[in-house]
C-alpha cells in the first residue's frame, strides 16, 4: 500500500485529488492538506511515501516544502503538480530533489501511474513541460534580483522595498532596472509578469 500525502490549496481540486487515488487499490491517502507550511509536520506525523504538492500554495510554496521534504524525510518522494505556464519551475523541482513534475491538465490516470513510478524510484516528468523548459530556459535573474521583483509585486514602492530587503533605494532601483533589461520587458509590472509566467519567480 503507496502512503500518499496531498497538499493542494483549492478544495474542490483536492477533494477530486483524493476521491480518484482513493479508487486506486494499492494507494491510501493518510494526509490531505491546504497550506505548504503544514507539509513537513504533516509528514513526520504520517510517514507518507509520496507527497503529491501543488506548486502554489498558501504560507510555503511547493518548491521549498518538497526540499524540506527531502531534507527532514528523504523516504518520501515528491511529485510536484503544476501548469505547463510555469516552465521555469522545472529546474527549481530538480534541484529540490523532486522525483516527479506532472502538470494539472494531464489525463487522471498520468496521476496514479506517476506516484506509482515514483515510488518505485523512477523520476516522472511531463514531456512537454521539459520541452516548454528547455525551450524558456534557466532564469537570467540573479537571486537578490528575483528577491526585488517579488516584493516589487506586491505593488510596494521603491522605499519600502529597501527596507524589507535591507538594501538602499538606489540599490532597488539597480535591481530593478537590470531584471527589467534581462527578461526584455518595458517596467516593472512587466518584468513581473514574464518572470512569473516563465516560472523565474
Amino acid at each position: 500500500m503507496i502512503r500518499v500525502l496531498i497538499a493542494e490549496d483549492m478544495h474542490m481540486i483536492r477533494g477530486a485529488l483524493v476521491a480518484l487515488l482513493g479508487l486506486e487499490d494499492d494507494m491510501r491517502v493518510v494526509a490531505e492538506l491546504e497550506r505548504g507550511d503544514e507539509i513537513l509536520a504533516a509528514a513526520l506525523r504520517t510517514r507518507p511515501d509520496v507527497a503529491v504538492v501543488d506548486i502554489d500554495l498558501p504560507g510555503l510554496d511547493g518548491l521549498t516544502a518538497a526540499e524540506r521534504l527531502h531534507e527532514q524525510l528523504p523516504e518520501c518522494r515528491t511529485v510536484v503538480l503544476t501548469g505547463l505556464s510555469q516552465p521555469g519551475n522545472l529546474l527549481r523541482a530538480l534541484k529540490a530533489h523532486v522525483r516527479g513534475f506532472i502538470v494539472k491538465d494531464a489525463p487522471a490516470e498520468t496521476l496514479a501511474d506517476g506516484i506509482r513510478r515514483v515510488y518505485a524510484g523512477e523520476r516522472v516528468i511531463d514531456p512537454d513541460l521539459v520541452a516548454a523548459a528547455l525551450e524558456t530556459g534557466s532564469s537570467p535573474l540573479t537571486a537578490r534580483e528575483a528577491d526585488v521583483l517579488r516584493a516589487a509585486e506586491s505593488g510596494l514602492p521603491t522605499d519600502k522595498i529597501a527596507s524589507s530587503l535591507a538594501l538602499s533605494p538606489a540599490t532597488v532601483r539597480n535591481y530593478l532596472s537590470n531584471a527589467i533589461s534581462k527578461v526584455g520587458a518595458n517596467n516593472r509590472i512587466d518584468a513581473i509578469r514574464i518572470s512569473r509566467n516563465a516560472g523565474w519567480l
